[in-house]
Parts: structure tokens; C-alpha cells; sequence
């Protein structure tokens, strides 16, 4: 529907949580600032350029030191700390040789490690190392340091590369530090009156350079929900990436959040800062200008911090923001980049309030700012953003917007919520300059995420029931889209030993997607109506599906944004030279993004490691849909899926090693760029296949299994009565991977219980958060006629899978040609005996002949 600096990692992951978290009783630490009168700017520009202190610089020998889940052993060198910042010391660095020691806590984290560094432990001598921290560090290391020789020499040698790191890290420490700027309207108070930095809040984050890695990065920040991360920034052919070699959580028992929000963490409780409604006013000047003025209504839901973190476009400068009507600092900064700025596209931005916000504090922020976010692309369309946030936000949660647009008449603007007049309350449909209009929308319930969309657009309507299905189009691609091929008719080819006749040439028409609107709008209705009636209602109250440049699709709440190609004729498709599974896969692309309504819009997930839910989940409704129309085309697209995972790289390594779907957009690496698309969508739409066959099976009647468990829709299957409770539940909410698995376990039949426990994590262990694909394989079979049936016993082998794997594997019988199936087997490691009772005269069985199972099948 998404490489930066590791102190910004996933999107600032690592970056907010500083800001819930609770205000504990701290240990006093020696790195706490001391009070001076100094503005947010001053502290943040502090931060970020420090440098290495001349009177800081020692000698180090056989030292270690511990931070969570990191040893660090500084065996010999010199060591030169930064200057103060506000009375702290915030950094150091080290050139000598040193060793650091990280053990990941469980196999995947492991095998991800050993992928990147060729080892399942990181154990790597280092020759440098600058240490960035908002705690103890400097006194800790003191008694160990002795008077060094040639400080200058060192400084001069070093500070200018500190003073370039210290970048990264200065939004995080300025989170820690605002606590210690002067309070407005209170007189300075001493150093010794401030509280020191919580153990709660503590930092520290290590770029070294290692023997044998090169340059890598280690992050401990105590306030995040992950508090451990290492991995590298790499650029491969032109292309930067940040590989996380390894990131998890030191108290494994994560307490699941209220709401989404990639700017102060993943999960952990629930967001301190909650925005209850917009009010966005948007002057659009095609084809490449916003003027926007917000206001936000804000609520704390959870006091003390000073500074808060909110996302907004790089490309948007901020001209003002103020709270309740008074000026208010703010920091905007320009830190992500590599893998992450193109899949995101946003920036951050510090507001730093005059006083500690107070629990249950209300306030109205507004923001005054504008710039180049859009982008002309030809055939009347335009491009909003390079994906960067057009409005400042916290990440996706739900709120309330009321959206007033602005722009020249030939225009045609579609946004999220449903359309008002502009003269109503509220609106300001007057002073329209010439040649100007005016739209407003407003959401009739809260939603995670606001947006438009603005072309020249050609409008049809479908039907869904009550819901009406608009479709906007332009007559023409974007510039971009490839030209058609021009050919030669042969009939009128010149003739040898005749004079020569004109050649015609064939051109094709190039492609108008506004011809093609009525198709798309049918589409995308009938997957309203099947995805309804397995679901439960559609969430909004219309839908609208805008043409976009370009080849990917996003579905937003009551708004798609579908790409140009999905607006193609299956003739016009043929001229694109794609394969009949990749024409197949482009033609669920509506039906998908239809199904992100439910997945992912009206039902949120709750952190990177659940992202896959409601990409796997979309994709498969769709492909339920298709299996529902063409069963083989179906197989075809499941059997590509396969492929895919076991297709491998220029290194040799096969895709399904970039890692479990659990590891989200951490799957996307120099080693595997499209990783997280390919696993999120390919396994994860197994996964649920898995998972609706086996409960499917557990509920067949005798009658269906002769007919060979034939593939139909019901809701009143159990895999659809589990995601309906899943869509009442937690609409409008958030959900984490074990939660889905706790629903559907309320629905899971007794045959299905492994080892006696009403339980799906053996699924979880096994097929969620791992990556085999086994060959399954029978052995050993032998059938003992007894009175009205025979008893089979044999073996199922599991090859090319770790020992652990524990998979529900169907058996049928073969009888006249047919096939029954006879029941399923918990295959547990390599091999597992078994024993089942098939109908009289049964001579062969199969395991799995229908394929619904992940597995390798040559």
C-alpha cells in the first residue's frame, strides 16, 4: 500500500519511542546536561555538528564495557570524547583494536545474521569505532583511561569525520535532551535540579569499522520497541540499501498498541500523542506546487516529553506552526535515504514545545508550509509526492479529515471521505480567483491515512449494491509507458523483380484508459460485492478508483490509486509482451487493491513484523476471487508464487532466504531487492492458502471429500468465519500476528490440534517465522485389508527443511481414479510415521495432489 542511517532505522522505529516513554525514576547518569539558556535550534545544531574535545583524548587498554545485548572490549588505543553539549558528553571515538560481541536470540535472527556476515554470531575485531550515547559512558570508561600523547594530532586527524556522524543521531539525542531546555516562564534552574536521563531513555548507537565487514552500525535504544539493531549501509549498481542484519526486542512479551505509528514506534503501549481530527486546506498549482495550511487536534495521552516527532514531506518547507495561536519551534530534517526514502519518501520534523506536555493536555497545531510534491507526467496526469507525506502526520492511525482543495477549472481532484459542498459549513468556496474551483471532502468515520489524487479524468460509475464505484481516467498514458511496436504488414511488402509499392505500416493505437474506465469500474464492483459478502460490509460509503502514473497501486480508505497499466486491454497487455501468468497477476491488481478496503485500511496492522498480513491478506482475497473464475488460473498463479521463492539470485541464494515474512520491509536488501513484495505477497498468500485448506479439510464432509474437496466460497467456512471476526474485532484497530492466529485458532477443529493444544503456534514456528519450502516425500507404505476398510501405515519424509519443521499434510486415498482424502498427518521433523484408515480395497495413496501446500513439487 513501506536505507537510512541506523539512528532513523525503519522509518524512526528506533527513533520516537523516546517519546512514550514513561516517566520512571531514573539513575542518576553522568552524561545528564546541565542548564543553559539555550533554543531547540541551538541544541539541535549542537548535536548534530559535536566535535572532539583536545583535552578529552586518553589511552585505553584491556577495558569491556556491556549495553544490553552488546560486549564491547576496547583492547588497546586511544579514545577522544566530544565536547559539551548543554554540559553533557554525548560521544567518542575510538582508533585502535577492539571487539564486539552480539548473539541474536532465535534462528531466524540468526540465519539473517550469518546471510549478511557469513556467521550466525557478530564477533568482529574493529580498528575504529564512534560511540554516540545520551548516558553513562564516559563515566563508566573513566577509571580506565590514562592521559594520551599527541592530542592534537589525534583531533585534527578525527574531529572532522565525528563532526560528520554526529548527524545521524542528534533528532534521537534532541528527544533525551529538550527535557533539559529552559521552561518558559520559569526562572533557570540549576544542573544538580534537573533530572538525569532515565533508564528508560538510554542510547547508544556504534559505527565501526571492522577487519572483515567493513563499515557497520549497532543500535541500543532502551525506548524502543526493538531496542537491538545492527546492520550495514551498501550500495550495489548505483543503489543504496540498509541491510539489518539482525534487530529484536530484549523483553520478548511486547505489550500490542492501540495504534500504528512508524514515527514513534512499532508497538509498546498505547501512542502518546494522539491527533483526533485534520482540518487541511490545499491550494493544488499544477504541475508542481501545494500551498497548504493544517490544523491538527492534538491530545497527550501521555505526558512529560518536550519534543514531538511528526512526518512531513522533504520537499514541503515549513513556513510556520503554532499551538493554540502561538508561535512554536520546530526542526525539519533531511537524515533518510537508500532503501527506505524510496520506498517512504519522508522526512521528520521536530516540534519542541515551551513547556512539558501534560497527561490529558488538548492543544490545535497549525502548519503553514508548501512546495514542489508534484510532478507532471504527461497525458493529464500528475504524480503527488515521490511517495513523501503531503500532510504532517504520526504515522498511520486513525483520524478524522476535513480536506478543502483548491485548483484551476480544467482539473479534476478525487480524495479520500466523501464530497460536500464547498459552501457548506466549514468551506470556503468564495474568493475563487479566475479560472479557480473548489472541492471538499470529509470522512464520515476515522480513517488511518488521507490523500488525492488530480488528473484530467474522464468519470464513469459502476454499481454494488448501495455503493457507487467511480472511476476516473485520462484519455492517455504518461509519458513513461513504452511506445507501441510498429509493424509491417507483409501483404504489401515489395515484390522482387517488380517495382517497388508503398510499405503500410501497422501502428497500433496507443492505449486511452478512459475507453477502458467501464471495465475497470465493473471490476473493481463485483470484487465490492464478493469481498462483501465474505467479510461483511464494504467499510465507506463510496469508493473511488483514480488513474495513476506508473506501475504500482495503492488502496486507500474509499480511494485507489491504480496504475496506469491496470487501465489496459488484454490486447494492449499482449503488446507489453507479458507472460499469461504476468497478464493473469496485472488483472488482479484491482480486485487487490479493492481488498486493501477491508486489509489494511479499515483493519490496521500493528508493526513492521505484521506488515505482511494485510498484503498477504489483500492478495489472496483477490485470489480467491480468481480461484472462484478460473480454478487453473489460480494454480498458474500460486505455482509462478512458488517459483519465485525458490528462484535464486546472482549469489546463488534462493529469494525465500531474504528471510520470514515477519521480518517486513527488513526483506528488502542489497542481496534481495524485491524481497519484501516477493515474500510478503508469495508466501504470505501461501500461508493463508495453507491455512484455509487445512481448516477447510478438518470440516469436509465424507460426500465433498468424494467429490474431492472441490474449491468453493462459503462464509461459512471456517477460515472465512475467522476473518470475519477478524474484520468485527479489530476494525478500526490494529492487529499483531499472534492475534490473527489466536481468531483463527477459535475456529480450528480438533483434528487440527497439535499435540493436543487448541494451538496454531507450531504454524507460527514453522511456516510463519521461517522460510522453508520442504519436498515432501512417502515411504514405507504398507495396507492391511480389514473388515469394511484398509489400514495404511507408512512415513512421510520432509527433505530440504530444518528438523524443527512441523507441517499438516493431507493424505488421500486413490480409489477408481480418484481421489479421497483419507485425513492429514502432523509430519514433525524428518521423518514421521503414521497411521490412518482408508476406504476397503485401497491400494495407493497421495500426499497433497491438490497443492495446498508450500512445498516443492519436483
Amino acid at each position: 500500500m513501506g536505507a537510512l542511517r541506523l539512528a532513523l532505522v525503519l522509518g524512526g522505529m528506533t527513533l520516537s519511542r523516546a517519546q512514550n516513554a514513561p516517566n520512571t525514576e531514573p539513575r542518576p547518569v553522568a552524561a545528564a546536561p546541565t542548564a543553559q539558556a539555550i533554543s531547540a535550534e541551538t541544541l539541535y545544531l549542537q548535536l548534530r555538528s559535536v566535535g572532539l574535545d583536545k583535552s578529552r583524548v586518553y589511552r585505553i587498554r584491556e577495558t569491556s564495557f556491556d549495553r544490553a545485548a552488546f560486549h564491547f572490549t576496547l583492547d588497546d588505543g586511544t579514545i577522544a570524547f566530544t565536547e559539551d553539549v548543554a554540559g553533557g558528553i554525548t560521544g567518542a571515538f575510538f582508533e585502535g583494536d577492539g571487539e564486539v560481541l552480539l548473539v541474536p536470540p532465535d534462528q531466524p535472527e540468526r540465519a539473517s545474521m550469518a546471510m549478511f556476515t557469513g556467521a550466525a554470531i557478530l564477533e568482529e575485531r574493529f580498528v575504529t569505532a564512534y560511540f554516540r550515547f545520551n548516558d553513562e559512558t564516559f563515566a563508566e570508561l573513566q577509571p580506565a583511561l590514562r592521559p594520551g600523547d599527541n592530542s592534537s594530532e589525534f583531533v585534527s586527524q578525527w574531529n572532522e569525520t565525528a563532526r560528520n556522524l554526529a548527524q545521524a543521531d542528534a533528532l534521537r539525542l534532541l528527544l533525551s535532551f529538550s527535557q533539559f531546555l529552559p521552561i518558559a516562564g520559569k526562572a533557570q534552574v540549576s544542573g544538580a535540579e534537573h533530572n538525569a536521563i532515565s533508564n528508560e531513555d538510554r542510547v547508544l548507537h556504534v559505527r565501526l569499522q571492522g577487519r572483515r565487514l567493513g563499515t557497520f552500525d549497532l543500535f541500543y535504544d532502551a525506548a524502543a520497541t526493538e531496542q537491538i539493531w545492527a546492520g550495514q549501509l551498501r550500495t550495489v549498481e548505483g543503489t543504496s540499501y540498509f541491510d539489518v542484519w539482525t534487530a529484536f526486542a530484549l523483553n520478548r512479551q511486547i505489550q500490542h498498541p492501540e495504534v500504528v505509528n512508524p514515527v514513534t514506534g512499532e508497538a509498546g503501549g498505547p501512542d502518546a500523542i494522539n491527533i483526533s481530527s485534520y482540518q487541511i486546506k490545499t491550494e493544488v498549482k499544477p504541475p508542481t506546487r501545494l500551498d497548504v495550511n493544517a490544523s491538527l487536534q492534538m491530545e497527550v495521552r501521555q505526558g512529560g516529553q518536550r519534543a514531538v516527532m511528526f512526518e512531513l514531506s522533504r520537499f514541503l518547507q515549513i513556513k510556520q506552526i503554532e499551538v493554540d495561536g502561538h508561535p512554536l519551534e520546530f526542526i525539519h530534517n533531511q537524515a533518510l535515504e537508500g532503501t527506505q526514502l524510496a520506498r517512504r519518501g519522508n522526512d521528520l520534523v521536530a516540534l519542541v514545545f515551551p513547556q512539558p506536555l501534560q497527561t490529558g493536555q488538548r492543544m490545535e497545531l497549525h502548519f503553514i508550509y508548501g512546495g514542489e510534491v508534484l510532478s507532471e507526467a504527461g497525458g493529464g496526469l500528475l504524480y503527488v509526492g515521490a511517495r513523501g507525506t503531503w500532510y504532517p502526520n504520526r504515522g498511520l492511525a486513525m483520524s478524522k479529515f476535513d480536506l478543502e482543495f483548491r485548483y484551476p477549472e480544467n482539473w479534476t481532484l478525487v480524495a479520500t471521505g466523501k464530497r460536500l459542498d464547498a459552501a457548506g459549513p466549514g468551506g470556503s468556496s468564495t474568493n475563487l480567483l479566475p479560472g479557480e474551483q473548489v472541492s471538499r471532502w470529509i470522512s464520515d468515520r476515522p480513517i488511518p491515512i488521507a490523500g488525492f489524487n488530480l488528473g484530467k479524468y474522464a468519470r464513469v460509475v459502476a454499481q454494488s449494491g448501495s455503493v457507487t464505484v467511480e472511476t476516473y481516467a485520462a484519455s492517455a498514458m504518461e509519458r513513461s509507458f513504452p511506445k507501441n511496436e510498429v509493424e509491417i504488414d507483409p501483404a504489401r511488402l515489395p515484390t522482387r523483380g517488380l517495382h517497388t509499392v508503398p510499405v503500410q505500416v501497422l501502428a497500433p493505437p496507443p492505449p486511452s484508459p478512459s475507453r477502458n474506465a467501464q471495465t475497470v469500474a465493473d471490476a473493481s464492483a463485483r470484487a465490492l460485492q464478493f469481498f462483501g459478502s465474505l467479510f461483511g460490509p464494504y467499510p465507506y460509503s463510496s469508493l473511488a478508483v483514480t488513474q495513476m502514473p506508473g506501475v504500482l497501486s495503492q488502496g486507500w480508505p474509499g480511494l485507489i490509486f491504480l496504475s496506469s497499466y491496470a487501465f489496459l486491454t488484454p490486447a494492449e497487455k499482449l503488446q507489453q509482451h507479458m507472460s499469461p501468468v504476468t497478464k493473469t497477476l496485472s488483472e488482479q491488481v484491482i480486485a487487490h487493491e479493492t481488498a486493501h478496503q477491508w486489509w489494511g485500511d479499515a483493519v490496521l496492522w500493528s508493526g513492521y513484523r505484521d506488515q505482511w498480513i494485510m498484503e498477504a491478506l489483500a492478495n489472496y482475497s483477490s485470489l480467491m476471487l480468481l480461484q472462484l473464475q478460473d480454478p487453473l488460473q489460480f494454480r498458474s498463479v500460486m505455482e509462478k508464487y512458488r517459483e519465485d521463492l525458490l528462484a535464486k539470485n546472482k549469489e546463488g541464494l534462493p529469494l525465500m532466504n531474504a528471510g520470514p515474512v515477519t521480518f517486513g520491509v527488513r526483506l528488502s536488501s542489497s542481496h534481495f531487492p524485491a524481497g519484501y513484495e516477493a515474500i510478503s505477497y508469495g508466501r504470505g498468500t501461501w500461508l493463508f492458502h495453507m491455512l484455509r485448506s487445512m481448516m477447510r479439510d478438518a470440516e469436509t464432509t465424507p460426500d465433498s471429500r468424494r467429490k474431492g474437496a472441490a474449491e468453493t466460497q462459503s462464509a461459512e467456512e471456517p477460515f472465512i468465519r475467522a476473518l470475519r471476526t477478524v474484520r468485527e474485532r479489530y476494525e478500526g484497530k490494529s492487529i499483531t500476528t499472534r492475534e490473527l492466529l489466536r481468531v483463527f485458532e477459535e475456529q480450528l477443529p480438533p483434528s487440527l490440534w497439535y499435540e493436543g493444544k487448541r494451538s496454531l503456534d507450531w504454524f507460527y514456528q514453522s511456516w510463519i517465522n521461517g522460510t522453508a519450502i520442504p519436498k515432501l516425500e512417502l515411504q514405507a507404505v504398507k495396507y492391511t485389508d480389514k473388515a469394511g476398510s484398509t489400514s495404511i501405515n507408512g512415513t512421510v519424509l520432509q527433505k530440504a527443511a530444518p528438523n524443527e519443521l512441523v507441517t499438516s499434510v493431507p493424505v488421500y486415498a486413490v480409489i477408481a481414479g480418484k481421489t479421497v482424502l483419507i485425513g492429514r498427518v502432523f509430519a514433525d521433523g524428518p521423518e514421521t510415521q503414521f497411521h490412518l484408515i482408508a476406504p476397503s480395497g485401497t491400494r495407493k495413496i497421495i500426499l497433497d495432489p491438490h497443492q495446498t501446500l508450500l512445498t516443492r513439487v519436483h
